[in-house]
C-alpha cells in the first residue's frame, strides 16, 4: 500500500511530487486538455480559455488568502489594472504584446503596495473591507482619467503577436492560455516549497509564533500582496487580449465575490483546489442554461431577465453547501476519492 506519511530525507519534503507515477498522470491530463479543440466548437473553446485565464488570477488570490491568510476582496481592481495596462502599453506606447503581459503584472504588483502597506495591521473583516474599497477607488480613477484610459468609452486592445502572427481566433489563444496557466502552476508549486512559501503558511497559522521564529510579518505580507497582484495583473492582461475590448463595467465587484467563491469551493490553500473551483464556478452558468432549457421556454426567459440575481443566488447556495458539507472543498473530495482507491480494498 502506498503511503506519503513518512519521509527519510529532507529532499523528499521539497519534491514537487513524491511519486513518479504522478508525472505520468499529469502529462496524460495535459495531453487530453490539449486535444480538446478537436472536439469543441468556438463557444466551448472560449469557455475553457476563460477558465485558464481566470485560474491564473485565482492562483494569485489563493496565495494571498489561502496560503498567507490575508482576506482580499480587491482582486477585481488588480484584474482591471492588468487589463488597462495591457491596452495602454500596446496601444499608446507600442510595447510588444508579450512583454506587455508581464509588465502589466508588474504594474499591478506595484499598485498592490497602495493597499498592502496600510493593511499591515488589519485582519479579517477590516482587511476585506479595505481591499474592497481599493476596487472602488481604481474603478473611479479609470473613469476620471479619460486622457489615459478613455473613461467610460473603454479601449480597444491590440491582438497578441506570436512569431509575427496575430492571434485573433479562439483556437490559437486556447493554447496560449493553457501554456500560461501551466507556467504559473509550475511557478506556484516551486514557490510553495521555498522558504517564502513556508513563511506564508506560518503567518497564516499563527502570526505571533511566526514573529517569534524570526519571520518578518511586514515583509512577507507585502510580498504575498505583490505576488498575488502580479498573478492577477497577468490574468487581467490575458482577459484584455481575449476580449480585444475592455470597459470598466466589465470588472465589477461581483468578480471579487466570484474569485473568493472559487477558492472556497475549490479548497483554501490548495493549488489544484484553485483550478477545480475556477472550473466549477465558471461552468455554473452553462449548467444553469442547460437546466433551464430542459425546463422549458418560461424558465429560459426567466434566466435571461434575471441572470445576475440568479447567479448571485447560486453562488451563495454553492458556498453554503460546501462550507457546511465539505469545508475542504473540491480538493478535499478529490483527496478522499484518491485515498479510497489507493488504499482499496482496505479503505473504509
Amino acid at each position: 500500500m502506498r503511503t506519503r506519511t513518512y519521509q527519510t530525507r529532507y529532499a523528499d519534503l521539497v519534491r514537487l511530487t513524491p511519486h513518479r507515477s504522478t508525472w505520468a498522470w499529469v502529462l496524460a491530463g495535459i495531453a487530453a486538455v490539449a486535444c480538446m479543440p478537436m472536439f469543441l466548437g468556438s463557444h466551448g473553446l472560449n469557455i475553457l480559455s476563460t477558465i485558464f485565464v481566470i485560474a491564473i488570477g485565482i492562483l494569485g488570490l489563493n496565495i494571498l488568502t489561502g496560503v498567507a491568510g490575508q482576506i482580499s476582496l480587491g482582486h477585481a481592481g488588480f484584474l482591471l489594472i492588468g487589463a488597462y495596462a495591457q491596452a495602454i502599453l500596446t496601444t499608446d506606447y507600442h510595447v510588444p504584446t508579450w512583454m506587455a503581459i508581464f509588465l502589466s503584472g508588474v504594474i499591478a504588483a506595484l499598485a498592490s503596495l497602495v493597499v498592502g502597506v496600510p493593511s499591515l495591521r488589519l485582519k479579517g473583516l477590516y482587511l476585506a473591507i479595505t481591499t474592497l474599497a481599493f476596487t472602488f477607488i481604481v474603478r473611479h480613477l479609470v473613469l476620471y482619467a479619460e486622457g489615459i484610459t478613455r473613461g467610460s468609452e473603454g479601449m480597444a486592445v491590440e491582438p497578441l503577436m506570436l512569431m509575427g502572427y496575430q492571434i485573433k481566433s479562439d483556437f490559437p489563444f486556447y493554447y496560449v492560455a493553457l501554456a500560461m496557466l501551466l507556467l504559473f502552476v509550475l511557478l506556484t508549486l516551486n514557490i510553495m516549497r521555498t522558504r517564502i512559501g513556508r513563511a506564508w503558511l506560518a503567518v497564516r497559522d499563527h502570526d505571533i509564533a511566526a514573529r517569534a521564529m524570526g519571520i518578518s510579518l511586514m515583509r512577507y505580507k507585502l510580498l504575498a500582496f505583490m505576488v498575488s497582484a502580479f498573478y492577477t495583473g497577468v490574468a487581467g492582461s490575458l482577459v484584455a487580449l481575449q476580449t480585444r475590448f475592455i470597459n470598466v463595467d466589465t470588472f465589477s465587484i461581483l468578480i471579487s465575490i466570484e474569485a473568493l467563491a472559487m477558492i472556497i469551493v475549490g479548497g483554501m490553500g490548495r493549488i489544484h483546489g484553485a483550478l477545480l473551483g475556477t472550473a466549477l464556478i465558471l461552468f455554473l452558468p452553462e449548467l444553469l442554461n442547460f437546466g433551464f432549457a430542459l425546463a422549458g421556454n418560461r424558465f429560459t426567459t426567466l434566466m435571461a431577465d434575471r441572470i445576475y440575481e440568479i447567479k448571485g443566488l447560486v453562488y451563495g447556495v454553492v458556498i453554503l453547501l460546501f462550507l457546511r458539507l465539505e469545508p475542504e472543498g473540491l480538493a478535499g473530495i478529490w483527496r478522499k476519492i484518491k485515498r479510497f482507491w489507493v488504499q482499496w480494498p482496505l479503505s473504509q
